[in-house]
């Protein structure tokens, strides 16, 4: 396999890789975040049927007027300014009529407006960034990502995507708390958690065949970050069935949420509870520092893009051929312009370093982008082995916090998909069109673009 892969990515077109990767075995996503990887057209589905969204109507801010900015709901204080911000009925029956003139229902939507609320959900023009990002997309979704019901249906649509992308594993980032239904009224985190488990064994999620686990995400530059982990430290441990690990997440330029802010916290609660692995976004930073080392300090098992890594020798030298795992983000790395193109990424160094990596996708949903993209970008920019290629699909797995037994049990069989595809692969044609291919292409490769769909 190894000739015949060196041949094949010296020979083969794009199509025909593209393709090759989207029938790979890849093990898992272990970085994603469930409500940014939904794709705008999932949440558009979602948002504006009743029948599959638990009973919830959704009206989202078309225009300005003279009194916005007076809003007294809970997220107003960040966006009151912000166009396609939405918010659900019971919301919208409690504003003054004039805040409500601001306010078009989702389902009644121009087709211009429809297309706007669209693309107001991804990262897809020049000029945005991790501003635009971190500061208005999850803004905008807002108190969508309060729905108990329609966070089940996205959950059961990301594993219907995984499973035709031969995934087997999601390791995804969903909080419980704080949901509402849709009188206003809140969801015990039990009930919602309740929702997700139903979603998740439903008839449409057990099709699928890809195992789910959970991660609770702590925003971790708020005031009561400390008091919030607690409260997740609680409640994971009390729910291991579907909880796996707690994860920090939130700009790291914030110097508010810096690693070492909750040392103390987490050395009082591994005192009072059995073990919770720990998957920490660390080093995703511009500048130099030690947020990495200081992460690890704080118990992390893997870390979460660790892009800065590379400006810290001790730590680097301390993750080789080590148990902690940095888990890979090409596209969300490009796209927040942490890198200005993959050749400053990173990611080759570590992997022939020996520091053990994955590939993930972050927040797919708003980069308009899968894991097959990953796999792509990593082979044709990093030159990949058929040995890296398949360590990386089996690091997803091994390195996962699935339970000890789950875990042998997914790594064998993951071990026995590639293996019939290392057999099978020299004599399969990839040549097949895929509109996956023309999509990524002129996302990410744009002078391939225009050849590209001369060719299809």
């Amino acid at each position: 396999m190894t000739s015949w892969f060196r041949t094949f990515k010296q020979t083969a077109s794009p199509q025909a890789i593209y393709n090759f990767l989207h029938a790979l075995p890849k093990g898992g996503d272990l970085h994603h975040h469930l409500t940014g990887s939904a794709f705008s057209e999932w949440w558009w589905e979602l948002a504006t049927d009743t029948h599959l969204n638990g009973g919830y109507t959704y009206y989202t801010r078309t225009h300005l007027t003279l009194c916005d900015g007076l809003e007294t709901d809970a997220y107003s204080p960040q966006s009151p300014f912000l166009l396609f911000r939405t918010i659900q009925a019971s919301t919208y029956n409690a504003l003054p009529d004039c805040q409500k003139a601001g306010y078009t229902a989702l389902s009644r939507l121009s087709e211009s407006q429809k297309t706007s609320f669209l693309n107001s959900l991804r990262l897809d023009k020049a000029g945005e960034g991790r501003d635009v990002f971190f500061q208005q997309h999850w803004q905008r979704l807002n108190e969508l990502t309060a729905n108990p019901y329609l966070t089940g249906q996205l959950l059961v649509k990301n594993m219907q995507a995984y499973a035709e992308e031969n995934v087997s594993y999601l390791e995804t980032q969903v909080n419980v708390h704080h949901m509402v239904k849709p009188d206003g009224n809140a969801f015990s985190a039990d009930e919602a958690l309740s929702i997700l488990r139903q979603a998740i064994n439903s008839e449409e999620g057990k099709a699928t065949g890809v195992t789910v686990k959970f991660q609770y995400a702590i925003l971790r530059f708020l005031p009561n970050a400390e008091e919030t982990l607690r409260q997740v430290y609680q409640f994971v441990d009390s729910h291991r069935d579907s909880y796996v690990g707690i994860n920090f997440v939130g700009r790291e330029d914030n110097d508010k949420g810096h690693p070492l802010r909750f040392l103390p916290v987490l050395r009082e609660l591994r005192h009072a509870y059995p073990k919770i692995p720990l998957a920490i976004h660390a080093g995703e930073v511009d500048e130099p520092n030690q947020h990495v080392r200081n992460t690890l300090l704080l118990g992390a098992d893997r870390i979460g893009h660790g892009i800065n890594t590379i400006t810290d020798p001790d730590t680097l030298l301390l993750m080789r051929n080590g148990p902690y795992l940095i888990e890979i983000n090409l596209i969300s790395n490009l796209l927040l312009e942490y890198v200005d193109n993959y050749q400053q990424h990173p990611f080759g160094e570590y992997l022939r370093l020996g520091i053990p990596v994955a590939l993930s996708t972050d927040d797919r949903g708003m980069w308009d982008s899968t894991l097959t993209d990953e796999f792509y970008i990593a082979v044709t920019q990093f030159n990949l082995s058929w040995e890296e290629l398949r360590m990386l699909a089996e690091n997803a797995i091994a390195y996962s916090f699935l339970p000890t037994q789950e875990k042998q049990q997914h790594l064998a069989a993951l071990k026995n998909k590639l293996d019939a595809f290392e057999a099978l692969a020299p004599n399969a044609s990839f040549d097949g069109p895929m509109p996956e291919l023309h999509r990524f292409i002129c996302r990410f490769d744009k002078p391939l673009c225009g050849k590209n769909k001369a060719s299809n």
